[in-house]
């Protein structure tokens, strides 16, 4: 046994779970967890401004290497509050966040004392699980479990609560445990009956079409999704913010499909006679949950590790609870054995032929010249000069998410969106926890420039830690997917919608970041080139045409007539 009060036990908790970098705030709440972590040589505190950026860095660091990020409000109250958005978004993204914070001394509980809030009941709808410790002996517990819960399938955040006393009270510790002795050392495969069946109706298929999502993507199993579609010689469409699933170069590969992907992976869904739903929900961004997406008369087999969303919006064919990439290898392996081979060859030829039209038409309509930037030329400039390697992080919002199927995602993981959440503001702080995590590779995160606005904060943080990200922040000096449903359902009544800021790049200087600035697509490519080399976070101000705006929910003001 070992004494130590409940912030050192926290400390050695972290350490426990090999955690390298910590995001957090100080805060008076937790001084004796502060004072550990000077004493704890393998975590690195990265100070941050703001907590709810904190949390997108964490997040973004434990998307990228599949490992928990840890983020710390240091204070209870108001520091904990602006968790909440960040934790919201984590859990729409099943990202795998353990949150950590202050709380008030057990003591003063429902006494309405200085910053007390319920945070049990705050965070318990947007978290996977809430706690809050009830003593000092049981802070190695309780972390344990914090992470196993944000670790298991579907992963997602957790709240961990620590009051005052907990914190600074004395207790006897055993020894750590290990996190293998408290975690799944496996995932379950498909039972045989199923795979026999499912190999049997993509094999006889016409018109299959795989959709891989983030079960894909987010164990890097794109061989296994690959081969399977090679076995079948069928198209892989990916869902919305998964581009990156499959590596763009595949000649089976498609695209991102739905009502934001591209016309020729949507049409493939629209058409299938098989559908193999490989590690997604088919759920609102796939589908907004309408056959107007989905071929109504389409058998789905649909293959997923949280058997609540099997089926839960589009009756199935056949239902499989199994993790997707070993699924994916029991269904190519059964294919080679029975010899299937379906007759989808025309239906092959002929989405690949679309499809590079598509890609042609897409560079050949893209106005590079144009002054005021046009988002289409814009778009191909970033093909042309991001780097194979990038890791590309975007926000919500009309020009993002134009991106997200406009630009070329060579390497699986490597695009980073906020998903169903839609956040704005998330881009720039998601970009920087991946860059923590992988300081490797180059990491380019796309804005606006409001939601840039709302973060620029972190400038000082990149700095101070030397995370060295480039941040292209896309000013059309609007809020443009509102100003755009103000256009065209609202007789341009524009109301809330200009965004007034200063010029970007000589802000980031000031920070002693570099600064950039591009009112031409010739001058982006060199911006983007010289902040890459530059040894230092960049930001690079593009000056984009206002009235290039683009309404992507149509479908929302029907009742309009627009």
């Amino acid at each position: 046994m070992k004494n130590m009060t409940g912030g050192q036990a926290a400390v050695e908790a972290l350490k426990a779970e090999n955690t390298k970098h910590v995001f957090g705030l100080i805060g008076s709440a937790t001084m004796e967890l502060f004072d550990a972590l000077y004493d704890a040589d393998s975590i690195k505190l990265i100070g941050v401004h703001d907590e709810r950026t904190g949390t997108h860095m964490a997040d973004g660091y434990a998307r990228v290497s599949g490992r928990p990020g840890v983020i710390l409000a240091g204070q209870n109250g108001p520091g904990t509050t602006n968790l909440t958005t960040g934790l919201a978004q984590a859990k729409a993204a099943f990202s795998p966040v353990v949150s950590i914070s202050g709380a008030l001394s057990s003591a003063h509980v429902y006494r309405d004392a200085f910053q007390e809030v319920d945070q049990q009941a705050l965070f318990t709808p947007i978290t996977k699980k809430t706690w809050t410790a009830t003593s000092a002996d049981r802070v190695p517990e309780m972390f344990r479990e914090a992470f196993r819960v944000a670790m298991t399938p579907r992963r997602g955040p957790v709240q961990l609560n620590l009051p005052r006393d907990v914190l600074s009270t004395t207790a006897g510790y055993e020894p750590q445990q290990t996190p293998r002795s408290y975690r799944a050392h496996s995932l379950p495969a498909a039972n045989s009956e199923q795979i026999v069946e499912a190999a049997a109706l993509l094999g006889n298929a016409t018109q299959p079409v795989i959709i891989a999502g983030g079960g894909i993507k987010n164990t890097a199993s794109h061989t296994q999704a690959c081969d399977l579609a090679a076995a079948l010689n069928c198209p892989i469409v990916t869902s919305p913010g998964h581009g990156d699933a499959i590596p763009f170069s595949h000649p089976l590969n498609a695209g991102q499909m739905g009502p934001r992907g591209n016309p020729v992976a949507s049409r493939l869904v629209k058409e299938a006679d098989v559908i193999l739903a490989l590690g997604t929900r088919l759920g609102f961004n796939s589908t907004f949950y309408t056959y107007d997406n989905i071929n109504r008369d389409a058998k789905i087999i649909h293959v997923e590790l949280e058997p609540t969303a099997i089926g839960r919006y589009f009756p199935v064919e056949l239902g499989i609870w199994a993790d997707a990439p070993t699924a994916a290898a029991q269904l190519t392996a059964e294919l080679t054995k029975q010899q299937l081979r379906n007759t989808a060859d025309a239906w092959s030829q002929g989405f690949m032929d679309e499809r590079k039209t598509y890609l042609q038409t897409r560079d050949d309509n893209a106005d590079v010249e144009a002054i005021p930037i046009q988002p289409h030329g814009l778009f191909k400039t970033f093909r042309q000069v991001l780097p194979k390697n990038a890791a590309i992080t975007l926000d919500a919002g009309t020009l993002c998410l134009q991106a997200t199927d406009a630009l070329n995602y060579w390497e699986p993981k490597t695009l980073y969106t906020p998903l169903d959440f839609g956040l704005v503001g998330f881009s720039f702080a998601c970009g920087l926890g991946i860059k923590l995590a992988q300081p490797e590779r180059p990491v380019v995160s796309l804005m606006g420039d409001g939601g840039f606005g709302m973060t620029v904060s972190e400038l000082s943080t990149a700095v101070d830690h030397g995370i060295n990200t480039v941040t292209v922040v896309m000013n059309n000096q609007c809020w443009g997917a509102e100003k755009a449903y103000q256009r065209d359902f609202f007789g341009e009544r524009y109301i809330g919608a200009d965004v007034s800021s200063p010029r970007f790049d000589k802000l980031a200087e000031l920070y002693g970041a570099a600064g950039f600035r591009a009112e031409t697509n010739a001058q982006v490519a060199d911006a983007i080139e010289a902040a890459l080399a530059c040894g230092k976070p960049a930001v690079v101000d593009v000056a984009v045409d206002p009235n290039a705006l683009y309404s992507f929910r149509r479908d929302s003001f029907k009742h309009r007539g627009g």
